[in-house]
């Protein structure tokens, strides 16, 4: 999730162990443990474009990184509060702000290498928006009265109340999921790969994108929790196949190598960006849920195979795309 809410995160797992007298400090120790799995964002090349995404929310989030990580937090803070705190109890608090960094991450739409190295695979539950201001709210108050009242107990709820908040996208996603099989089956398709999230900063608006007979199919669901559901149906646009595509490209090229490798990190979602001829888009996101028009993609350029394809961000933040955004997850955009 954002890097807010893996801190708090991080502070809120160190109050459950911490003594009453420790409790700030416990706290500041487990923000900072909390927020060093992401520091993988500086994983990058000047070069290789590719390289940045392919590393962030990688092996520092694996659960088997978890000890080492929290031995790096503790390396750093060390020399700073030696005076204040044994060792031992340095590193558990390092160690419990640390131990939910990949979890939570892997319960977002864009997941991680949760069982790095054993498994590649980007672990992806779909059950929370990357950015959502209820399940951060919930941590951060948790947060603040654990650390006026002192009290284990404090973060102990807090925790359960996000494990249930958490349950109920599970619920919303299995109803979003029922809804986009129907629709594809009333349509006649036979689904060969789908996937349904949630939308920005919310449980009730969802996104599906489904592949039909190498095509994607984008659809807006709607799961309100007191109404009735609602379909937003989208747009649907041709898969790309390398195969098809460029059927003499050399697959030692950089080129070659950067299209599968942007194809693995958005699982196989991939399609030309109809505004853009060039750019090969991932079509997992987009600002809207029944729009095609990318959040990220790479550009091709047929011309210069042994260049990295260079990556960019299409975020389009306009008043009305805003406007048509809020009437879906309120249910009174019209089609």
């Amino acid at each position: 999730m954002d890097i807010l809410t893996q801190g708090v995160l991080g502070g809120v797992l160190a109050q459950t162990i911490a003594t009453k007298t420790e409790k700030k400090l416990a706290t500041f120790i487990g923000v900072f443990a909390g927020l060093l799995a992401d520091a993988d964002i500086f994983i990058y090349s000047a070069t290789d474009p590719l390289l940045n995404i392919e590393f962030h929310r990688h092996f520092t989030h694996s659960i088997f990184f978890i000890p080492l990580g929290a031995a790096i937090a503790m390396a750093v803070l060390w020399p700073f509060l030696q005076r204040y705190i044994s060792v031992k109890k340095l590193y558990l608090y390092c160690l419990a702000g640390y131990s939910m960094s990949g979890l939570l991450d892997a319960f977002t739409s864009y997941g991680t290498h949760l069982f790095w190295p054993l498994s590649n695979e980007r672990i992806a539950w779909n059950i929370i928006s990357i950015v959502d201001p209820i399940f951060t709210a919930i941590l951060l108050v948790t947060l603040i009265i654990g650390l006026r009242k002192k009290d284990k107990k404090i973060a102990v709820w807090g925790l359960i109340f996000c494990g249930v908040y958490l349950s109920s996208g599970f619920i919303q996603l299995q109803r979003a999921q029922t809804v986009a099989t129907e629709l594809a089956l009333s349509r006649g398709h036979l689904i060969t790969k789908h996937i349904v999230k949630p939308t920005l900063a919310n449980q009730v608006l969802w996104r599906s994108v489904y592949e039909y007979n190498n095509r994607f199919y984008i659809d807006a669901i709607r799961v309100g929790y007191f109404s009735d559901n609602k379909v937003y149906q989208g747009m649907s646009i041709a898969k790309f196949v390398i195969e098809n595509e460029f059927p003499n490209l050399n697959k030692d090229s950089f080129l070659y190598s950067d299209i599968k490798r942007f194809s693995q990190f958005s699982d196989g979602f991939i399609a030309y960006d109809v505004s853009r001829p060039n750019v090969l888009a991932d079509v997992r996101y987009s600002m809207l849920p029944v729009s095609s028009k990318p959040l990220w993609g790479i550009i091709i350029d047929i011309n210069k195979p042994q260049l990295h394809a260079e990556y960019q961000f299409f975020r389009e933040n306009t008043q009305a795309i805003r406007n048509t955004f809020y009437e879906m997850v309120f249910g009174e955009y019209t089609q």
